[in-house]
């Protein structure tokens, strides 16, 4: 292991001023010294994930964007609709990092012991400021990856996995017996469908794309429903019917697809009901919206009773619920199945300066199924 570590390293910053103004650059700052229950990371692979995009962008209008700077040190400018500064209010004219999300090597550790148990060691950590060459974090955020294990494998050993895991526990915690999910072929739904054919749990997962249905058919995926048939609503019903899925996990978020899901659930619960009751079947149906993909309002007409709820879920929100001792529970289990279960698949490689590219940001912006992007640090900042 080289033990030369620099002074100062890039890390990538976003910026919105008061004056409506979305900046996003690279910045040198100061490699941190460990403390004592701390290691410093060279982070070598970190992943752009939906959830990373709020911080980087902002509520920036991005079809505004403009590129300016030089080619190593890109700095991306857009511009932040009026109506939308309120909400920005608490981050203005904060230079904020980014990056929810990486793994790396161990090349300095603080004098505790779980700290120094980690020099040398390929591990995975959480905790925000990802894109950056390096990343003191506490030894305890850590995930030691397998010996045989790459930093691009193990760097969405977090989010995806943990989010995936969390929907099952959720759906096991709250008494249900089967579960739907949106954006079905996305590198999280693809994990989910892995984990319920593994556990043999029902899923019913929810494509808008014939190709992400065919997708997910030959990976083993038995319920698939397309939102873009005309057939749509009668399939999901047939599909809720057959599975008794009262609970879904929406990555969606705005549209009427929550409320959609909640009147087949209805539906479907009605063909077995022993008696008619004008307020609706008294099976608790639940809709958990932990994405945003569509930004517009959630809407949904009052047809499926009042046993139901819409609720928002949040990983950290769920690992803090669980405590500690589960949570460990589910990060060995995305340990043991990291290049089986929780595989993770990769459309472009890039540098820091190379995702702040025109053309990248244009692609990993939408958000799109396939369409994911690892950023490499320390591979050198012209890609």
């Amino acid at each position: 292991m080289n033990p030369t570590i620099p002074r100062a390293a890039l890390q990538l910053r976003s910026l919105i001023r008061c004056s409506g103004e979305l900046e996003i650059s690279l910045a040198d700052v100061e490699v941190p010294q460990p403390a004592a229950d701390e290691v410093l990371i060279r982070v070598e692979a970190t992943p752009i994930n939906p959830s990373d995009l709020g911080l980087l962008f902002g509520a920036a209008d991005m079809s505004t964007a403009k590129s300016s700077g030089s080619y190593e040190r890109p700095v991306i400018t857009a511009q932040v609709p009026e109506k939308a500064m309120k909400a920005m209010a608490g981050r203005l004219d904060q230079s904020m990092p980014v990056g929810n999300e990486g793994a790396g090597l161990v090349v300095k550790a603080g004098s505790a012991a779980n700290a120094q148990a980690l020099l040398g060691k390929k591990v995975a950590m959480l905790g925000g400021a990802m894109y950056a060459q390096y990343r003191c974090v506490k030894a305890e955020q850590c995930l030691q990856l397998p010996d045989d294990a790459t930093p691009a494998e193990g760097a969405s050993a977090f989010v995806n996995p943990l989010t995936a895991l969390g929907m099952v526990d959720t759906m096991r915690r709250e008494g249900h017996g089967a579960l739907v999910h949106t954006a079905a072929a996305s590198n999280l739904g693809q994990m989910l469908n892995r984990i319920c054919l593994k556990d043999g749990i029902a899923l019913v997962n929810i494509v808008r794309k014939q190709e992400q249905a065919d997708l997910l058919k030959a990976q083993g995926a038995k319920f698939i429903c397309n939102t873009e048939y005309p057939e749509f609503m009668a399939e999901l019903t047939d599909a809720l019917a057959a599975t008794g899925a009262t609970i879904a996990f929406d990555a969606i978020g705005g549209g009427r697809l929550a409320g959609q899901i909640l009147t087949c659930m209805e539906a479907a619960l009605s063909r077995s009901a022993q008696e008619y009751s004008r307020y609706g079947t008294s099976t608790h149906k639940q809709v958990y919206q932990y994405g945003s993909l569509n930004t517009a309002p959630t809407e949904f007409a009052r047809n499926f009773g009042f046993s139901f709820g819409i609720g928002g879920w949040l990983l950290f929100i769920f690992l803090a619920k669980i405590g500690p001792a589960a949570a460990q529970k589910l990060r060995a289990r995305v340990v043991a199945e990291l290049k089986s279960t929780f595989a993770s698949h990769y459309s472009h490689e890039v540098s820091l300066a190379g995702a702040l590219r025109m053309q990248a940001i244009s692609e990993y912006g939408k958000r799109a199924t396939g369409a994911k992007y690892l950023i490499t640090p320390n591979k050198g900042n012209s890609a």
